[in-house]
């Protein structure tokens, strides 16, 4: 139920009305979180069914109770989760145990014993008694005393113990009958979670879409959850009703014809029948006004959230704070070790529970960074329980000679494609509709998209799915190892145009070319949210021939240089493969679309180029929530082909890995701050704020340390904040201008320029009613002007000879 909280989520369940740890394994624990000891004067007790490990002697081996459980951060979710505190209940071997404790007297393990735990405080120190008796309050079977514990060490969190030192296969014991009470206990009914664990929402040319996580209550007969809405009169109506996926336990809720205009609280409800009669749980949020199309749209920048921090609050605090209008996570919501056990992968069943014991760590932490908000999410590697993934149009990656680089070497995905599903269901299922549902191999779905939000046009790309695995398309000599190159002699620059070689591949290529050229909404600006960068802008030192070494480098103190580092040749970013990098480039530049990415550990700031350093799009990839790959740019200073206004000498103009033109203008390097937790202080963890000004035509950069107060307007990472224009996407040089347009009859028309063969130059939508068109090349255009809303269009063919003279006039009040 919601007070509780098991570790692992798969290993515990109610079975004809008592808990049963399903494993016989390390370290399993199930926390009561409405209750939790704030003084050392309490008692507990529960009911154990020890016969299933009556066989085994391992003296480690307890089952109990873990007391006064305590996280590395003073929150209740962190005990939870990452908890450590006093184990007692009875071994394997029949012992009593408190902490080091053991009784000499042994009781047998073939019928059920009753732990009684009591409690007392001393004054400084405390005292704690373990009495086992038979079921029924009756005889006497041990008893222990243990008079040296601090007073403190029985403060915190309360759960039961299962721990099997050696994980052996069968069934594990059985608790019943947990009571907790006492004066020390501090009851908190606010500190449950779920059955509904969290919600997440997309508003698109007014449709909702809401996706409920709910816990494993599935098989309850006949369930649904139900969408409630507050009226401005404050009662409650329903608007929809929806069933629970059995295996992504998520309740998915569509609504047409919303209206924006204003807030609307909602209220998701379950009645679920208890012994005791029905109970109702609800989850409340609201869906946000949606910001008028000129007015500033702020969004909130996440991606990488391994559980160093969990349940991070003071990135929640700190976010909040923006007030942001919308929460973008871009990819590693979690990570195969959060939680602390690692992946299950021996049925899609046991795979998906697994799985949402993670996700639902990520919901506990950030739920309320877009509870009242919109927000997307884009799954990357490591959701899906790859540290690299090229995923080939969905094909399967054999996992027969391994688990890590050799199946991920071979492209496609190592999970089941029904699971792969259920991940993109949980993360994606709120998203706007995808513009080419078609599955791809397997049956795997897509989810690329167009979101349209407050003047902004935003395009969901899905990075990985359709590239191709490096080791398939280079030349075997390359020796590709997890998307590294491992024979120096081979230089992968050589090799920028490799046919069959696919980055996003055509059916997303074809998605992106008509959302650069659809500026209906309207929108006033063009972002592209992925995974990661279009470029490798990292380094790693000289003589590695991997990643792999850098999180255990030393990192420098403020102000020192690294040197000895080379540019990094990473394929797992978008700077490979080259050709591919430059046709999406192309595509961006033309409608002068920002993009934001997530994926590199490394928040930059960086301009690419084409044919000439900054021709085309900037992008901001966001730093880590908490950080497990500390990737650096130090580049060789002797590889800088031109420097920035700047005194940070690893900023300029360089060619990545891949001779691919970026314009690095800020990197956020690990720097040793002398701060603690060291392994989140000192790994550049934080978000990113990023503000669209369609008024000002501007977009604004701001990368946060996530401890930082941003109330004072001062401490971001070195180089931001950062502003650009909304036309610096298209940083090709003009040869000339076309005569000054001119719009009568209409605001904020869009200009389109083509080729006379059709090639579309540019679109934009301009602000007001002129506009001086660049050219490129010199040769006659055709500028196409008007409002893809009403679909009123006027054209015009321009000659070389017309350039700069006069004006063009498009007249829509005629």
């Amino acid at each position: 139920g919601p007070e509780y909280w098991g570790n692992r989520l798969q290993d515990w369940s109610i079975r004809d009305g008592v808990l049963v740890c399903g494993v016989q394994a390390p370290n399993r624990t199930l926390h009561c979180l409405t209750h939790r000891a704030v003084a050392s004067r309490y008692e507990t007790s529960v009911l154990l069914d020890l016969g299933e490990l009556s066989q085994d002697p391992d003296p480690t081996s307890l089952v109990g109770l873990r007391l006064g459980v305590k996280g590395p951060f003073p929150d209740f979710r962190s005990a939870a989760v990452h908890g450590i505190g006093i184990d007692l209940g009875i071994e394997t071997t029949g012992a009593l145990r408190i902490g080091d404790r053991q009784s000499s007297e042994m009781i047998s393990l073939e019928e059920p014993v009753r732990l009684h735990v009591m409690a007392e405080d001393l004054g400084g120190t405390s005292r704690v008694e373990v009495t086992a008796q038979s079921p029924n309050g009756g005889a006497t079977l041990a008893r222990l005393v243990h008079n040296g514990l601090k007073s403190e060490d029985l403060i915190g969190n309360l759960a039961l113990l299962h721990h099997v030192e050696e994980e052996i296969p069968g069934q594990g014991a059985v608790f019943a009958d947990w009571e907790i009470s006492g004066s020390g206990i501090l009851t908190d009914p606010s500190a449950s979670f779920g059955p509904i664990m969290f919600a997440q929402y997309t508003l698109h040319q007014n449709t909702l879409k809401l996706t409920a996580q709910l816990a494993p209550i599935e098989s309850i007969p006949e369930l649904d959850a139900v969408l409630e809405i507050r009226s401005l009169g404050g009662s409650w109506a329903e608007v929809t009703r929806a069933s629970i996926d059995t295996v992504a336990r998520t309740a998915r809720f569509r609504v047409e014809s919303w209206v924006s205009q204003r807030d609307v609280e909602y209220r998701i409800r379950v009645t679920i029948p208890l012994t005791t009669g029905p109970a109702v749980y609800e989850y409340l949020g609201t869906v946000a006004a949606e910001p008028n199309p000129m007015d500033p749209l702020k969004a909130a920048v996440f991606s990488c959230n391994a559980d160093h921090g969990f349940p991070d609050s003071e990135v929640v605090e700190n976010v909040s704070r923006h007030d942001p209008d919308l929460s973008l996570f871009l990819g590693d919501q979690f990570y195969e070790g959060s939680g602390g056990f690692g992946i299950q992968t021996t049925s899609v069943e046991e795979a998906a529970l697994d799985m949402l014991h993670k996700w639902y760590m990520f919901g506990w932490s950030y739920r309320d960074l877009f509870r009242h908000i919109p927000a997307a999410f884009i799954p990357d590697d490591h959701d899906v329980y790859h540290g690299n993934v090229w995923g080939e149009g969905g094909k399967s990656a054999p996992t027969d000679q391994g688990w890590g680089a050799i199946a991920q070497d071979q492209g496609g995905y190592k999970m089941p494609s029904e699971w792969v599903n259920v991940v993109q269901m949980a993360q994606t299922s709120h998203l706007p509709d995808p513009v080419d549902p078609t599955p791809v191999e397997q049956g795997i779905g897509v989810y690329f998209t167009r979101w349209d939000y407050a003047g902004v046009s935003f395009a969901i790309l899905e990075d990985r799915k359709f590239k191709s695995a490096p080791a398939n398309v280079l030349p075997e000599d390359a020796q590709v190892l997890n998307g590294w190159i491992q024979n120096p002699e081979f230089d992968v620059r050589e090799y920028r145009d490799i046919p069959e070689a696919s980055l996003l591949g055509e059916r997303q290529m074809r998605f992106l070319d008509d959302w650069a050229g659809d500026w209906s909404g309207p929108s006033y600006m063009k972002v592209v949210l992925s995974q990661t960068n279009f470029a490798s802008v990292h380094t790693i030192p000289e003589d590695a021939m991997s990643g792999a070494v850098l999180p255990r480098l030393p990192v420098p103190q403020p102000g020192d240089y690294v040197f000895g580092d080379k540019i990094a040749a990473d394929m797992d970013s978008n700077g490979w493969p080259q050709e591919g990098r430059d046709e999406v480039l192309t595509l961006l530049q033309s409608c002068s679309a920002f993009h934001i990415a997530g994926d590199q550990h490394l928040a930059t700031v960086v301009h690419h180029g084409i044919e000439e350093f900054g021709d085309a799009a900037f992008t901001f990839t966001g730093p880590a929530l908490n950080n497990i790959w500390p990737r650096r740019w130090w580049p060789p200073v002797s590889h800088q082909e031109a420097p920035l206004d700047s005194d940070r000498t690893y900023t300029g103009d360089f060619f990545d890995g891949f001779g691919n033109r970026v314009t690095v203008h800020a990197a956020a390097n690990p720097r040793a701050t002398g701060l603690e937790p060291s392994i989140i202080r000192d790994r550049v963890t934080g978000y990113g704020i990023v503000t669209f000004d369609k008024q000002k035509e501007s977009i604004r950069i701001e990368c946060w340390p996530r401890h930082i107060n941003p109330s004072a307007g001062r401490g971001q990472y070195e180089g931001w904040p950062i502003s650009i224009g909304r036309e610096d996407g298209d940083g090709r040089t003009p040869v000339g201008f076309l005569p000054t347009i001119e719009v009568r009859g209409m605001s904020d028309a869009v200009v389109e320029v083509r080729k006379t063969d059709g090639d579309r130059v540019y679109v934009r939508r301009i602000i007001g009613r002129t506009f001086r068109p660049p050219i490129f090349a010199s040769e006659t255009h055709v500028v196409r002007v008007g409002d893809p809303n009403e679909e009123r269009w006027l054209e015009r063919s321009v000659s070389e000879e017309e350039w700069g003279r006069g004006k063009l006039v498009f007249d829509f009040s005629v």
